[in-house]
């Protein structure tokens, strides 16, 4: 069995969106390009992220409606980081493409350093990095 996993979301304006993570260095997927979706490798393990047009992903859950994320977000993505810099780094990316901070970068239990922000289509993001040596036992 094949255990690649693809997180696979809508996208109101594939445009936009695809230019805001590529300003917060999102790497494109060359072998996946079409008009009704873009596609992105995340991280070391290249994690692919797709973004479809919204009718297409309905179709693709058997004609479900998205969650409209104004109102609701059924799937926080989170992505790990190798230092507090580079959280800070992040930080300032996102907001230079336009993002949303929804939680500006903070410690959290003394051993988690982050931030939560959202993207163009308000799909929910945050990057963590975490001292595994500061973890309560």
């Amino acid at each position: 069995m094949n255990f690649n996993i693809w997180l696979n979301l809508a996208s109101n304006d594939l445009s936009k969106a695809k230019k805001f993570y590529e300003d917060i260095g999102f790497e494109i997927n060359k072998q996946h390009v079409a008009p009704h979706m873009v596609s992105m490798f995340v991280g070391k393990g290249r994690l692919v992220i797709n973004l479809f047009e919204e009718k297409l992903m309905e179709q693709f859950m058997g004609n479900q409606k998205v969650t409209l994320t104004q109102n609701s977000n059924e799937l926080l993505i989170s992505i790990g980081a190798d230092s507090s810099e580079e959280v800070d780094n992040w930080a300032k990316k996102v907001k230079n493409a336009g993002g949303v901070l929804y939680s500006e970068p903070a410690f959290a239990d003394g051993w988690m350093y982050g931030f939560g922000f959202i993207d163009p289509d308000g799909h929910r993001l945050n990057l963590l990095y975490m001292d595994m040596s500061k973890m309560p036992v």
